[in-house]
């Protein structure tokens, strides 16, 4: 028995009697066990044997086998030619505990468990990595290898954990390119919900973070287990419920027919399967973020205002209109500049030139060197948009190597946005693109990289056999950004894919921030924004103001709406700047300073979401880890149920401490008809109230009349901590 505990979790792990490890409890944290107190929850939960199945009592694996009596979902899909070895019965060799960090505050800290097994007859070796982190996130992954002397064909290898008969209600995630990460919620009734994914990147429609829970959980109530699978390739996500007492989660690598042939000696590895539990969505998300930020990679240096060209220019590049959008970014305060697509061999609209990656001798006659000249002249970084997996036909590159686009050897696939799939997993190719990328950050000081990814993989097959190639084409992927980031230690770089379509964790592990989704309309992004938080922390998610007029909805916003909407974020504009007015330029330039002057908080804090009865307002915020203060935004995206509005509840804060409460500059203009008719809310004055966090939380405060799609900010202080 292995019992691991971390920050209010446990993990209780069955190791003994030779076979698999079988969770016994993930879930909140069931106090100290000593061996016997181990032994008997042990006996307390072993199952009752049925005998329908086999006559023992089924208990099943973090990688569930049929040789256990297991006949739901297995954990290893596979063969040899002929159908032989198509199921395992691994024997543990070995277990392996390696405790977790020291705790300064004396609590435990959770730890690894790794397991080593094997079967003989199927000829096969397993590795499982079982992991409870100090924030209490729960990851696993398995390493199988074929010691056979014939390949075996791995077709699936899944890891669960269970979850309990009290979880009957299902989240995950939907949506499209403009509306990433939509919620759907279902019951979680008998039989098998699987979501799969085979865009060939993590995709719009990913599960993201697939969320069982107590009937109606919410942002602050109801207990909830998750899991994300950490891969940007195809992908298997699943919740399962049988009549033999068994709930559990499960996710794996979608392989294509083919990409799972392991040769003798070969492994195959899974992504790490993370896992969350918590007493609402807030608690879950914030152990992934807390754990995020533990990592020793993790971005620490403050988070620049970006200004990127595209919504200003397009592919209109010119140097003077570029310097002059670069003198009104510095002007309000930006701190980064990006010039996206366009800037490269024969780049003038979307349909040429992606793979020729030298700067456009008819646009830019004398190189980058001037623009960026000036941009760092005025203090800013320089950044650049490429698409390194991507190739048009019309191309100087698929011209010269028409045998680097990714087929299935006969054609190819049909053009999306009129490009192909370049074939990184070639030496050639790879090796091409990775020098050309190296050359540029060698010839410019480039601070950071939009790396875009703007299609699906379709018949993505290796030529020339057009062996099905997306594991490959992934992995290389990983090992090109590596590599650069090897080379040019300081190099940042953004995870795009026409928008939000690669937003998952292993991406992150070698990217700064993710490009939330193409729409940055502000009322599209408040429900984007919010669940891609559900995962990701707020500093590496961009979030940028757009121009008054959407250029993706047509819809129209005021500027407070737009920035602070993006102010929770990785802050940013795209929005021709020069066009705008010299009040808005000073108006977002107020936003700016108010981003720069919290950025600390919002990128450290809690990220907390209060469960408002009223479905046409929003409160979420950030609350400092120490509980000193928050800051939070009330968001009408609607008419409101009641007129005027009921009370909002602040979450997060110190119950036994005081606060004051008060409006936040520039977000404090209630902005609806009471405003305009002379009659003020009482308490909406600089100086507020103060009240203990417990009553803010349980009672709230009066929310001010608002015009539909439009917020205000409100800030809480504790009163002692230089606030009177």
């Amino acid at each position: 028995m292995v019992v691991l505990r971390a920050d209010g979790v446990g993990l209780v792990l069955d190791v003994g009697g030779g076979t698999l490890p079988r969770v016994l409890h993930w879930g909140a944290d069931p106090g100290p066990l000593d061996p016997a107190d181990a032994e008997a929850l042990r006996l307390a939960l072993r199952p009752q044997a049925i005998g329908f199945s086999v006559d023992e009592a089924v208990e099943v694996s973090v990688l569930p086998e049929q040789s256990a009596g297991w006949l739901g979902t297995p954990g290893l899909v596979g063969h040899r030619a002929g159908g032989t070895d198509f199921s395992t019965a691994f024997r543990t060799r070995s277990v392996g505990v390696t405790a977790g960090p020291t705790d300064p505050a004396g609590g435990e800290s959770g730890g690894t468990v790794t397991v080593r097994a094997g079967d003989p007859v199927a000829g096969l070796d397993l590795e499982l990595t079982v992991e409870l982190t100090p924030q209490g996130v729960v990851r696993q992954r398995a390493v199988l290898t074929n010691t056979a002397d014939t390949p075996f064909t791995l077709e699936a290898l899944h890891l669960t954990l269970p979850v309990p008969a009290e979880a009957v209600e299902l989240l995950d995630f939907t949506g499209h390119h403009l509306r990433e990460r939509s919620p759907q919620r279902t019951a979680f009734g008998h039989g098998l919900r699987v979501r799969e994914n085979r865009t060939g990147r993590t995709g719009y429609d990913s599960a993201h973070l697939f969320a069982v829970g107590t009937a109606g959980f919410g942002n602050r109530h109801g207990e909830i287990h998750a899991i994300h699978t950490a891969w940007s390739g195809n992908h298997r996500t699943f919740a399962e419920r049988t009549f033999h007492a068994v709930s559990l989660l499960g996710s794996g690598e979608l392989l294509l027919s083919g990409e799972g042939i392991l040769e003798p000696g070969e492994s195959h590895t899974t992504p790490w399967q993370f896992a969350s539990h918590g007493i609402g969505l807030d608690e879950v998300s914030d152990r992934l973020h807390r754990w995020m930020r533990a990592r020793p990679h993790h971005p620490s240096r403050p988070r620049p205002v970006v200004v990127n060209t595209w919504e200003a220019v397009y592919f209109d590049h010119d140097l003077d209109r570029l310097r002059a959008l670069a003198d009104a970014a510095a002007g309000i305060g930006a701190e980064r500049f990006v010039l996206d697509d366009g800037w490269f061999g024969g780049r003038r609209d979307d349909r040429r030139a992606l793979g020729d990656w030298y700067v456009s001798p008819e646009v830019w006659p004398d190189g980058l060197g001037p623009l960026i000249d000036h941009v760092t002249g005025l203090g800013m970084e320089f950044g650049l948009w490429v698409e390194p997996e991507m190739i048009n036909e019309d191309s100087d590159l698929a011209r010269a190597h028409p045998d680097w686009i990714m087929s299935t050897g006969g054609r190819l696939p049909g053009p999306a946005r009129h490009q192909q799939v370049l074939d990184l997993t070639r030496p050639e190719a790879f090796d091409h693109i990775l020098g050309r990328l190296d050359a540029l950050l060698n010839e410019y000081p480039i601070a950071y990289l939009k790396w875009d990814h703007n299609r699906d993989l379709v018949e993505a097959g290796r030529p020339p056999t057009g062996r099905a190639g997306t594991h490959a084409q992934t992995s290389a992927t990983y090992r090109l950004m590596d590599e650069l980031r090897r080379r040019h230690p300081t190099l940042e770089i953004e995870s795009c894919s026409s928008g939000g379509a690669r937003v998952d964790l292993e991406i992150l592990e070698r990217t700064d921030r993710v490009w939330a989704s193409d729409c940055i309309d502000a009322l599209e992004r408040q429900q984007i924004q919010r669940w891609t938080n559900a995962l990701i922390p707020l500093e590496l998610m961009g979030t940028h103001v757009g121009a008054e007029l959407c250029h993706t909805t047509d819809r129209r916003h005021p500027l407070d709406f737009r920035a602070g909407t993006a102010l929770f974020g990785h802050f940013g504009v795209e929005w021709d700047l020069t066009a705008a007015s010299p009040a808005e330029r000073e108006r977002l330039a107020e936003w700016v300073a108010l981003y720069k002057e919290n950025r600390d908080l919002l990128h450290t804090g809690a990220a907390v979401h209060a469960d408002h009865p009223d479905p046409a307002f929003r409160l979420h915020g950030v609350v400092a880890r120490d509980g000193s203060r928050a800051l939070y935004a009330l968001v009408a995206i609607a008419s409101g149920e009641q007129y005027p509005p009921a009370p909002v509840r602040l979450p997060g804060l110190d119950p036994d401490a005081r606060y004051r409460v008060r409006p936040q500059p520039p977000g404090d203009v209630p902005d609806g008809n009471a405003a305009r008719w002379g009659k003020p809310l009482p308490w909406w004055t600089p100086e507020g109230v103060v009240l203990t966090g417990r009553t803010l939380e349980r009672v709230g405060v009066r929310a001010p009349v608002l015009f539909p799609e439009r917020l205000v900010l409100l800030r809480a202080d504790r009163v002692g901590d230089g606030e009177g």
